[in-house]
């Protein structure tokens, strides 16, 4: 049993949560949730034992095998597969005592001894568990003999999460896990994560994620901790029960059920009977029940009515793109018109993000024609546009850009106000926004795309890095927004509640997919077996298939010609990872006089001022380089996908 007894925990002078107590007992399985800086990773440090409670007790079992994710990103030249396979520190402390008996021959006995342990341990089938574990975490059979050096940020933070899994372990720790993983993957890792047998501790923002995972939910907010039974879903439900009876909150609460409840008729009088339509009215129904639970949101925006809506707004006939030489997607035909709901699946490197690219105009076509409508203003969201911020401005400053490029007049108090409602108040808006946190950054993002008034609306994973508030506030944005919209998101719940019609991106081609994600995930499964047999020795397609020297030598110049293109994201990354392992240094030296006891006496008061004041400047340098390297990262990832 993990108890918290009356737990007060701090960060400098900030109570994150006070007075806080419960319980998880083994197996069960428990999301933490809280907004962003409420406590959550904390909380998880404090399992981990690196954090102390400064007031109250904590206890576990002291003889737990506990399993997380590395932080730790070291490039070296270790195979990917024997990197997963360290995972088992059990296994190895076995196979590093039979190496060492073999070599110094040993006798029989203990060598039949130490074969059965390994036998026990299940260290013959260790190396097809490892893969196992790649496989379903989008890693090619290729990728288990590539060493982790040449492996993107994004996919070693894979190969971390594939070793913690690897662990055979009582408790597991998850900071975050689908934060680098598309959908494909998310799938098979809840599934993976509801057959795990130990007790699990998770922080996600993914409420689908979350609903299928949990049942338990500790929810971090207004300085206390809160367990709550039942998955995310069942504690949306307990707490809008709990804000029903606070008589502030009624009179709000019913003004978003009627807004929620008229949108629900209107749709229903719209939808035909197809099966994603009817998939995204049921979301809609959930929407209008767990509305109360998001009254007090602080993030409270709506997208405004497009200036014009010609119709269609976009077609795309016949069209290829790629990059060089390379064509990664041909015959793309797509006709948008306003009130359009488009979501795009595929597996990772499928090319969404290629296809979002081409539809944004940021990539020219190869082939084909496209047709632009007169009027047409996009509105364009993605993962390298946080890049392109000025961060030595404030939130204000970027606003006012923004207005002056799409022709605004607004006064000061409008932009503040229109910021307010994406989270920036107060002096706030007035800072440079180079420290803000990733997810701060997005939503800057988003405010300042949806401030030009688009009349289509790209967005290519627009959830990353927000919290769970943030994209509840997005999901019930998109809803009266008359303009259309196309997203690539792994937020499930986004994609149910906002969109119609879904395509899939697969084998260079788009194609409408006809069901809802339910059926995609099962179409997941299915395509994966048949392209494991295809690939299998023997069969027919293995057999057909065959490189020429020609083949070879252009697909060796391709791969060149990328990694020539890519250098300047791999160094950009390489930089980063330098700077946070830098920081940590000076981090762990700054917490160990912090935690000197002499530090707190009188005649110190001065310098437990300026170390304290040093800890917190290093707190804020490294989310700065943590957000950069993540930026990196996924612009390297986007470039080599």
């Amino acid at each position: 049993m993990i108890k918290f007894d009356q737990v007060t925990l701090r960060r400098g002078i900030r109570v994150l949560f006070a007075d806080s107590s419960f319980s998880i007992f083994r197996n069960e399985k428990a999301g933490i949730t809280g907004e962003n800086g409420s406590g959550k990773s904390s909380l998880m440090a404090m399992v981990r034992g690196s954090l102390q409670p400064d007031a109250g007790e904590f206890s576990m079992p002291g003889n737990l095998e506990v399993a997380q994710v590395s932080q730790e990103l070291e490039a070296t030249d270790q195979l990917a597969l024997d990197f997963v396979l360290d995972g088992d520190a059990a296994l190895r402390a076995i196979e590093a005592r039979l190496a060492a008996a073999e070599a110094s021959n040993a006798a029989g006995e203990k060598l039949a001894e130490l074969h059965a342990q390994l036998a026990a341990a299940g260290g013959y089938d260790a190396p097809a568990r490892a893969a196992q574990l790649m496989n379903g975490l989008g890693f090619a059979t290729a990728d288990e003999q590539r060493t982790v050096r040449e492996f993107s940020g994004g996919w070693r933070v894979r190969l971390n999460l594939a070793r913690a899994l690897m662990c055979r372990s009582d408790l597991l720790l998850l900071d975050e896990p689908t934060n680098h993983l598309d959908l494909d993957a998310i799938v098979w890792l809840e599934q993976w994560l509801r057959n795990y047998p130990g007790t699990l501790l998770l922080i996600a923002h993914d409420r689908e994620f979350l609903d299928r995972v949990v049942d338990r939910i500790i929810n971090i907010e207004q300085g206390k901790a809160t367990l709550y039974r039942g998955n995310y879903s069942d504690f949306e439900v307990q707490r809008a029960e709990h804000l029903a009876q606070q008589s502030v909150m009624f009179e709000r609460q019913q003004r978003q059920i009627s807004h929620m409840q008229a949108f629900v008729d209107r749709f229903r009088a719209q939808a035909t009977k197809a099966r994603q339509a009817q998939s995204r009215l049921k979301a809609l129904e959930r929407m209008q029940r767990i509305a109360p639970a998001h009254i007090d949101s602080p993030f409270q925006f709506s997208f405004a009515e497009p200036a014009r809506l010609p119709r269609p707004l976009m077609a795309l006939e016949e069209q290829a793109t790629g990059y060089g030489e390379r064509t990664l997607l041909s015959k793309v035909s797509l006709t948008i018109y306003p009130g359009d709901r488009i979501a795009l699946l595929g597996r990772n490197g499928a090319g969404k993000s290629t296809l979002m690219k081409l539809l944004a105009g940021e990539l020219a076509a190869t082939a084909g024609t496209r047709t632009d409508a007169r009027d047409l203003s996009v509105g364009y969201f993605a993962q390298h546009q946080l890049e392109q911020l000025d961060v030595q401005d404030s939130p204000l400053g970027n606003l006012r850009r923004a207005a002056v490029a799409c022709g605004r007049d607004a006064t000061e108090q409008e932009m503040r106000d229109y910021l307010a409602s994406f989270g920036f108040m107060g002096d706030r808006v007035f800072e440079p926004i180079a420290p803000f946190s990733g997810g701060e950054k997005a939503r800057l993002v988003l405010g300042l795309v949806a401030y030009r008034r688009p009349n289509l609306l790209l967005l290519d994973e627009p959830t990353n890095h927000l919290d769970l508030e943030m994209r509840q506030a997005l999901a019930m944005a998109l809803q009266d927004y008359a303009g259309a919209v196309v997203m690539v998101s792994h937020d499930r719940h986004l994609l149910r509640t906002a969109s119609d019609s879904l395509y899939v991106v697969h084998d260079g081609r788009l194609q409408v997919f006809d069901g809802d994600l339910d059926d995609y995930a099962g179409w997941l499964s299915s395509s994966a077996a048949a392209a494991k047999a295809d690939a299998a020795p023997g069969s027919a397609a293995n057999a057909v298939v065959s490189e020429s020297a020609e083949d070879r030598k252009q697909r060796k110049r391709d791969e060149a010609a990328r990694r020539a293109q890519t250098a300047p994201l791999r160094a950009a990354v390489q930089n980063w990872e330098r700077k946070m392992e830098k920081l940590a240094q000076q981090i762990a030296a700054l917490d160990a006089q912090l935690a000197d006891a002499a530090l707190y006496t009188e005649s110190q008061k001065k310098k437990l001022l300026e170390v304290t004041a040093q800890r917190a400047q290093l707190g804020r340098d490294n989310d700065v380089a943590e957000a950069g390297w993540l930026e990196a990262s996924e612009a390297l990832e986007q470039a080599e996908g």
